[in-house]
């Protein structure tokens, strides 16, 4: 069977399942881009630290990489729909405690970093049942077709969550006063999280108990050896973790809009939106014209762009600069995600389909919310402005180092097709 992806347009939103899992995922990650645009200037505001920035990812990362492997051995044992189904009403749970805390005008930040720290929880389950339940829903001819429209539908959810956050949190406070615009963005999210569990767990169409062979004892790191045998999974998802790790800009938004802009939180949800309109673009490209030649080339290529963007950004103090140079870093993270996907889901038995994907999953939490803190971090020692600038070029020193001398054999790969016959090595046979 052929691995390239077969472009499959709009048809595949006939099958109803998808279009379900598709619209409860859509919300999920509107719901999840307002609340991080409601955290961030919250936490600003009560704190005024930059390193409390970088604390709002480190809160949720430390228990999703406890949990990740526990994870994806659970979504190839049990109903990947239930799992995902319990995710999304913790997140809903998540969502109306920070209201509460809102609507009590809580003055602590630790309350907050306690909520995240369990949706840190919830999205170590939900990302490994969610990526290899996509498998399970659509036919393996049109999942390269569904892996673009399914990021596309996260990267809309970038773009709209961002603005509509930043607008509902500066309208509460205009209306009602301080803290009354959080109280605003989480409402609007809880209701969100309500509506996608109701769509998920009316998904009738998924493989069977008996299709997924139980897994033996013991098999709990075998998602970590499949990753480590084969070579070209192990590059993509490295890479990224690393490139992804020292680039973390976004993380600083809420200062760099304040402190370097000095504008509000509506300007910070445009900012906050830019990178999701670069990738949302950029994957409906990919969705009519998927990547089938120079596959490794193509992904390098977005990882570059990516890092020159992030220098970009942190040099620059105009408005519509930082606005391009955050649309083209969403675009270059978007051909990266893209191509790692399919690679993993296609090099990947289904059996393990969940293991290998958390381990996919530390990779993007530990780029994401380890990043987060990371940038943090650096920004509290050496500045904003440098941490941006010395994030992008390392990002672009480890593009160098993997395509090099690392993972040479993932800048040469040409077609998805030749995974079926590349060795543990990493080698063609």
């Amino acid at each position: 069977m052929s691995s390239a992806p077969v472009a499959g347009g709009l048809a595949i939103f006939r099958q109803r399942d998808f279009t379900l899992f598709l619209g409860a995922r859509f919300c999920t990650s509107l719901a999840a881009q307002m609340i991080i645009i409601a955290v961030g200037w919250q936490v600003y505001h009560l704190s005024g630290r930059v390193l409390d920035l970088g604390l709002i990812g480190l809160s949720q990362f430390l228990p999703f990489l406890c949990l990740s492997l526990f994870a994806g051995h659970a979504a190839d044992l049990y109903d990947r729909r239930l799992i995902i189904g319990l995710c999304m009403l913790a997140f809903s749970i998540c969502s109306l405690l920070l209201l509460v805390f809102a609507l009590r005008a809580v003055a602590s930040v630790a309350p907050i970093f306690a909520v995240l720290a369990l949706f840190g929880i919830g999205r170590a389950f939900l990302l490994p049942a969610s990526q290899s339940f996509l498998p399970n829903i659509v036919p393996i001819g049109v999942l390269g077709n569904a892996v673009a429209i399914n990021s596309s539908t996260f990267q809309i959810a970038s773009i709209a969550g961002p603005s509509a956050g930043g607008l509902l949190y500066a309208l509460g406070e205009s209306s009602h006063g301080a803290y009354r615009g959080a109280v605003c963005v989480y409402g609007v999210a809880a209701t969100l999280l309500l509506g996608a569990l109701v769509m998920v767990l009316s998904v009738k169409r998924r493989a069977a108990p008996g299709q997924r062979p139980r897994a033996p004892e013991g098999s709990l790191l075998d998602g970590l050896r499949f990753t480590w045998r084969k070579k070209p999974v192990l590059g993509a998802i490295s890479l990224d973790l690393f490139a992804v790790l020292f680039g973390g800009a976004t993380a600083l938004l809420p200062a760099f809009t304040k402190d370097v802009l000095h504008a509000g939180p509506e300007v910070f949800g445009y900012l906050r939106a830019a990178p999701g309109l670069g990738a949302i673009v950029t994957a409906l490209w990919l969705a009519v014209k998927p990547v089938t030649r120079r596959v490794g080339v193509y992904m390098f290529g977005g990882v570059a762009l990516f890092g020159v963007a992030t220098v970009v950004f942190g040099l620059t103090r105009s408005y519509w600069t930082a606005t391009i140079a955050l649309a083209l870093m969403g675009s270059g993270d978007m051909v990266s995600v893209y191509i790692r996907g399919l690679l993993v889901q296609l090099s990947t038995p289904d059996e393990i389909r969940g293991r290998v994907s958390a381990v996919n999953s530390i990779g993007i939490g530990a780029s994401n919310e380890l990043g987060e803190f990371e940038s943090g971090s650096t920004a509290a020692w050496f500045g904003l402005v440098p941490a941006i600038v010395v994030g992008g070029v390392v990002t672009l020193l480890v593009a160098g180092l993997w395509g090099g001398i690392l993972f040479p054999m993932l800048w040469r790969l040409q077609s998805f097709d030749e995974l079926k016959d590349t060795d543990a090595d990493g080698t063609t046979a």
